[in-house]
């Protein structure tokens, strides 16, 4: 089935975003809206998800709030069947909810190492698990997911978020791997610094400055350099795009020495 014959009666095609309260997932669930997908914006704080549909809907969007807790098979059952009554089963889904914790490794705690791995990996695979599901049935579907660029270099103090990324980027190739025959492509994009809540909170002047000098753009990036990537990956432009982690980093990850001899980057 393809994507056009899929769409609801309104002519309009449906992605459901788990974070799409804020950050990344808030600019994903509006360009998704521009892009034409009637919008489901997932988030555990109901009222960020509310602000941000009637923010699409003021715009000539259409948006459905609703609140899921990615680490509940229970709630994310409910979530589905508020998007079935409210239109249909996803074309496309995005896996944008996650959380950071910063912590040597050696005091990281093992209840905060497990909380992230919760919600970065198990949340992802259980929201993946079940739109997976409905996406074989119609025969189409595109699930992207949140990697980090700490899935590919470590960082002090992310040995809970690096680890969860990087089995987020291996569960992504699998969904790949299973999937492809029933015309659904799984990706992830890794996101290099960026600017949002999350990093404000944890990013100090020096490390900003730290990263901006390592990296070739010679800034951070911003959520919706992020979000075009990922409508990107939902688009039927990326039909044969499978499995790939799209890495969007300002040349973060292919940088090396910035001095060789007289010359300097």
């Amino acid at each position: 089935m393809s994507i056009d014959s899929s769409v609801t009666e309104s002519g309009r095609r449906v992605a459901a975003i788990t974070g799409g309260g804020s950050g990344i997932g808030e600019a994903t669930s509006r360009r998704l809206s521009a892009d034409g997908f009637d919008v489901a914006i997932l988030d555990i704080d109901i009222t960020r998800a509310e602000s941000v549909v009637c923010d699409v809907i003021d715009l000539g969007g259409s948006a459905l709030p609703i609140r899921v807790d990615v680490t509940s098979s229970e709630s994310i059952n409910l979530a589905f069947a508020a998007i079935h009554s409210w239109r249909k089963a996803p074309d496309v889904w995005v896996n944008s909810a996650g959380i950071i914790n910063i912590a040597p490794v050696t005091q990281c705690s093992l209840d905060d190492f497990r909380n992230v791995m919760e919600v970065n990996v198990t949340g992802t695979f259980l929201c993946a698990q079940r739109a997976a599901q409905e996406m074989i049935e119609q025969r189409y579907g595109r699930i992207i997911n949140l990697a980090s660029i700490s899935a590919e270099r470590a960082g002090v103090g992310r040995v809970a978020y690096g680890a969860s990324k990087g089995a987020v980027a291996s569960l992504t190739r699998q969904l790949a791997m299973e999937l492809g025959a029933y015309g659904i492509t799984a990706n992830s994009v890794a996101p290099g610094p960026i600017k949002t809540a999350m990093t404000r909170e944890h990013y100090t002047p020096e490390t900003t400055q730290a990263l901006e000098s390592m990296i070739p753009a010679r800034r951070l990036g911003n959520v919706n350099e992020i979000a075009h990537a990922i409508s990107f990956l939902s688009s039927e432009g990326a039909s044969y795009v499978n499995g790939i982690m799209l890495t969007i980093d300002g040349g973060y990850l292919a940088a090396g020495v910035g001095v060789t001899g007289n010359v300097q980057g």
